[in-house]
């Protein structure tokens, strides 16, 4: 029988986790097997060079660029990936259709010295690669000493297993999704720790000009996700945002209005500046916008500078 679909992917556990969630809502939405949509395994820039940090070889889009190029040369119909490694502009030809309900969108800290920053010991290791991660922990805990930390879900356990590093970062969603329980995981409440644009929220990527596949995908959709997110990447857009930027945002949706706080820091963690707006659900990617604007306003030239 000929293939339904092809969903490109990466390799690393949690991608396939959501490909295989992906290609399951599908089956059921259209009725077909599950075996009869394809899943292509594409390896990008950002799995293959793991000994160096994201902000120093392109950013974000080294985790996209390889899997946007299977999807215009039509190699696959659709690309899946984690919204909070997505650059802000996307390749012409091709768009976000898609978000599926969002998850869990805090970050967790892994740790056997206790449940949150606070409790770590004086001078703790902390190992990450994340610049937004990083600056909210030496904002919070200066005298933490912070080391590069990459690679996928068990390799960064297995890191803190072997006593790389006292302590570590990862999302609870991915966590969630992986279905991966340990007694020395604990979430950060969002205001204390606020999430990075994105996070929790698996999008679908189309060719803009595939009707067929956007219209296969439209009942996956859902409406309050999507809004959430096109308000957090106009907020990210505005700051021109990647992963050498530490920006963090937060939205709610409530009574038909989107509230959206966002947050920028030094990569030292000194500095911080936050504002927050609400708008009408129809205003939201507006509202970004402007909540990124003012901030950019209130940054001096070479805010962002180590």
């Amino acid at each position: 029988m000929a293939v339904f679909l092809t969903i490109g992917t990466r390799g690393s556990p949690l991608a396939l986790a959501q490909a295989h969630e992906t290609q399951a809502r599908l089956a059921e939405a259209h009725g077909v097997d599950v075996q009869d949509i394809a899943i292509e395994v594409i390896k990008t820039t950002g799995d293959s060079v793991q000994n160096r940090l994201l902000s120093e070889i392109g950013g974000k889009g080294l985790f996209t660029k390889e899997i946007e190029e299977a999807l215009l040369e039509k190699r696959i119909d659709l690309a899946v990936h984690s919204s909070k490694d997505m650059p802000t502009t996307l390749p012409d030809g091709l768009e976000i259709s898609t978000y599926f309900e969002r998850e869990d969108r805090r970050d967790a800290i892994i740790s056997s010295f206790g449940h949150s920053l606070a409790a770590l010991p004086k001078g703790c290791v902390l190992g990450s690669a994340s610049l937004r991660r990083v600056a909210l922990a030496k904002m919070a805990r200066p005298d933490l000493k912070i080391i590069p930390l990459r690679g996928n879900v068990g390799t960064r356990l297995n890191k803190l297993d072997d006593g790389v590093c006292g302590a570590t970062f990862l999302a609870m969603a991915g966590l969630n999704r992986l279905k991966i329980k340990d007694e020395r995981i604990s979430a950060l409440k969002t205001d204390e720790f606020m999430p990075a644009p994105g996070q929790g929220a698996i999008c679908i990527e189309v060719r803009q000009a595939d009707e067929k596949v956007k219209q296969l995908l439209e009942p996956l959709n859902h409406e309050p996700t999507m809004v959430e997110l096109k308000t957090e990447r106009a907020f990210l857009k505005s700051l021109d945002g990647s992963c050498r930027t530490p920006l963090a945002a937060l939205s709610v949706i409530k009574d038909n209005h989107i509230r959206l706080k966002g947050l920028v820091v030094r990569p030292d963690g000194t500095d911080p500046k936050e504002q927050q707006g609400e708008a009408a659900l129809e205003d939201g990617e507006k509202l970004g916008k402007d909540i990124g604007e003012f901030l950019k306003g209130q940054m001096s030239e070479n805010y962002w500078q180590s």
